[in-house]
């Protein structure tokens, strides 16, 4: 039989952490990547979302008839990344994504309490 893992929380005090998530425009996702690799941040996690803020979305007509889009297609990227690169993470996102136009999106910073890998139980930066 294999060996099982302690999945039990146990903090380890290790450095803070910052989990960064980006709400961007899909177009914007391989310049947003380009930068994050160029500063040195390696890894995060990509989803498409639809979502909508100040633009509340527009009209659009389909087969003569005019219609509301409320959600407009997003991306959302998740980075985890230690304290002291959080910053240098949230530049990189916030210059490469903005277009200087409505709906560019928002970048949300949240305390990261901990991170652990499942195939080897490391935990805190290692696991990142």
């Amino acid at each position: 039989m294999g060996t099982l893992l302690n999945l039990s929380y146990r903090p380890t005090f290790s450095r803070p952490m910052k989990l960064i998530i980006a709400i961007i425009k899909p177009f914007k996702l391989e310049e947003v990547k380009g930068a994050l690799a160029a500063a040195g941040i390696e890894g995060m996690t990509v989803t498409e979302v639809k979502g909508f803020g100040r633009q509340k979305g527009h009209t659009e007509i389909y087969r003569g008839s005019e219609y509301t889009v409320d959600f407009l297609p997003k991306v959302k990227l998740e980075v985890a990344v230690a304290d002291e690169v959080a910053a240098k993470a949230i530049d990189a996102i916030g210059k490469s994504a903005r277009t200087g136009k409505i709906g560019d999106g928002k970048i949300f910073v949240v305390p990261l309490e901990e991170v652990v890998r499942i195939r080897t139980d490391e935990r805190g930066e290692k696991a990142v």
